[in-house]
């Protein structure tokens, strides 16, 4: 009896995900519950267990592909079953006590559909080697323009199926092209031809190809690293970036940390410099609240925050990932600083929830932590801006005739000039400084 395991729900609202890789292969005998295929979504790697146990019978998708909600993933044949048995799988966990539903199809095949874990186990995105050998294409359409409002996945799909993306009109966000423009425009792409023509462009095969004994090696863009490049260009794609650059000094910030450490160790944390920042870009917050908000592209709508979700900045080994502190003003310096360490280390691990990452109103980027002086960061869209600090160093300044050293950290706004000036952002710095550079300034704000 064949089996056909179907993509769950893996989350709210979500449609589709990227298989990121394969857990089993053909012809491998599976247990109930076992994960077979790791899907990628929202910068989250889940992993999607098969409710039945059975012999891979055959794999549906390729890596790399978008799979939606509800479409087969994989065949299985169930080892002993009767032709056209309903099979009940075990549930994935005790919290878990309903069967899975099946149904015969008119082939005789049993559909079930693939209940979603408790608690996803988020993996890391791993790749796998492929075969990187590609078919040589004659003729291409014409290029995308750069205005072109659309995903590299979008892009690729529109090239697969011959169709010019430059004439659409996007259905998405501020224009956006999508997956469904393109698969309704299929039928009026021009057909392929394997001559040049004036709308068609010949690109030699070797324009590709690296030197002559070079060695190259080309991985697939996916998983984490290829959600990262899409919601990054889609931000840079959209969101007019300016940056302000200016330096702060932080000795009394340096000495206020050092005389907290031992309080820190009672509460069995650290302190770092974050949780500061964060307290500072709060208050400072309160007096200009445009930094708090996000434009609405489709209602053309300015929304602002009445609450202070701060996200971060994190480099994990597979990439960028921005946790958020919730509610950040209702929490102390001690209790952020617990939530930072905790955060980040499951970040690295790939253990992150999805909810975890999501609902920020501005973002902070912390490069110092690998030495960097200056960076212009690219906004979380839809946030409306990005702060950045950087690494803490030793200064001489000349004050009142006399040479003295102070501890200078350096640090950036990156704001969307739609909503924000200059002359705004250069005001709010102002503040910022006021708070992050007299530590008793910042308390009085707290509340």
């Amino acid at each position: 009896m064949s089996i056909e395991v179907k993509l769950p729900e893996i989350g709210e609202g979500v449609t589709e995900g990227e298989l990121v890789r394969w857990l089993v292969k053909v012809g491998d005998l599976v247990k109930a519950d076992q994960s077979i295929v790791e899907v990628m979504t929202d910068k989250a790697t889940v992993e999607v267990p098969t409710p039945t146990a059975g012999t891979v019978k055959a794999l549906k998708a390729k890596e790399g592909d978008v799979i939606k909600v509800e479409q087969v993933l994989v065949e299985l044949e169930a080892a002993g079953a009767p032709a056209g048995a309903s099979v009940h799988p075990t549930p994935s966990s005790a919290k878990s006590n309903a069967h899975t539903p099946t149904a015969p199809t008119a082939n005789g095949r049993t559909t079930a559909t693939v209940a979603p874990p408790p608690s996803a186990n988020l993996a890391s995105a791993g790749l796998s080697s492929v075969n990187t050998t590609r078919q040589e294409t004659k003729t291409l359409l014409p290029p995308a323009d750069l205005h072109v409002l659309a995903t590299p996945a979008t892009r690729r799909l529109a090239r697969e199926m011959n169709v010019d993306i430059n004439q659409l009109k996007g259905s998405g966000l501020a224009g956006r092209v999508t997956r469904e423009d393109i698969l309704q425009n299929q039928t009026h792409a021009a057909p392929t031809t394997t001559s040049a023509t004036t709308s068609s462009i010949n690109i030699p095969r070797q324009a590709y190809q690296g030197p002559v004994g070079a060695v190259e090696e080309r991985i697939p863009l996916r998983g984490i690293r290829k959600k990262i490049a899409e919601n990054l260009q889609m931000a840079k794609q959209i969101i007019p970036h300016f940056t302000l650059m200016d330096e702060a000094n932080v000795s009394q910030l340096v000495q206020l940390r050092e005389s907290l450490k031992g309080l820190a160790e009672k509460e069995g944390t650290k302190i770092t410099y974050l949780p500061f920042v964060m307290k500072a870009l709060i208050a400072s917050i309160r007096h200009f609240p445009q930094f708090n908000a996000s434009i609405d592209d489709a209602s053309q709508e300015i929304v602002y925050k009445k609450y202070f979700n701060i996200g971060f900045a994190a480099d994990t080994p597979n990439g960028l990932v921005v946790p958020v502190i919730k509610n950040a003003d209702q929490k102390t310096i001690v209790e952020i600083s617990k939530e930072i360490i905790d955060l980040s280390k499951r970040a690295r691990e790939g253990k992150l929830k999805p909810e975890e990452m999501k609902g920020a109103t501005i973002t902070i980027t912390n490069i110092g932590s690998v030495g960097g002086t200056y960076a212009t960061p690219i906004i979380n869209h839809p946030e409306v801006a990005i702060l950045g600090m950087y690494k803490i160093q030793d200064k001489v300044i000349l004050e009142n005739d006399d040479f003295k050293v102070i501890k200078a950290m350096n640090f950036t706004i990156t704001a969307d000039h739609r909503l924000i000036d200059g002359a705004v952002a250069a005001n709010f710095l102002k503040v910022f400084f006021q708070r992050i550079e007299q530590p008793g300034v910042l308390m009085a704000d707290m509340i």
